[in-house]
């Protein structure tokens, strides 16, 4: 059964606070990892800065993942104005209801995001 309009406006404030407070993080994250790093090169050890660099590749590790977010959050809005909200990408079924309250942006099936992610399908 298609969703209703309200679904519909339900998910998509529930889309675009999700994309909010990630690209807050996101710029948060930034100027942590491209601040310049004042101690560096006076009186630090080595040891702190294999930590410091260590800590910089997680912030950017995150970040990455925060961007793949973003960009999935920005499909299921992109959806949502093309009116394909709700259908999956790669089997045209619905995705059930519950899927969407647990992940909304989720823009495909359990089914076919599992053999996407085994590269059974493209």
């Amino acid at each position: 059964m298609p969703l209703k309009k309200n679904e519909i406006a339900h998910f998509k404030k529930r889309l675009e606070d999700l994309r909010a407070e990630i690209s807050r993080v996101l710029a948060d994250s930034k100027k942590e990892v491209t601040k310049p790093d004042e101690s560096k090169g006076y009186s630090q050890h080595s040891a702190d800065e294999g930590t410091d660099d260590f800590v910089r590749n997680i912030n950017l590790e995150v970040t990455n993942k925060e961007f793949g977010l973003l960009r999935q959050i920005d499909r299921a809005l992109e959806k949502i104005e093309e009116g394909t909200y709700g259908i999956c990408d790669l089997s045209g079924e619905e995705i059930p209801l519950k899927r969407l309250e647990a992940i909304p942006y989720a823009t495909m099936t359990v089914k076919a995001q599992e053999k996407f992610e085994k590269g059974l399908i493209s």
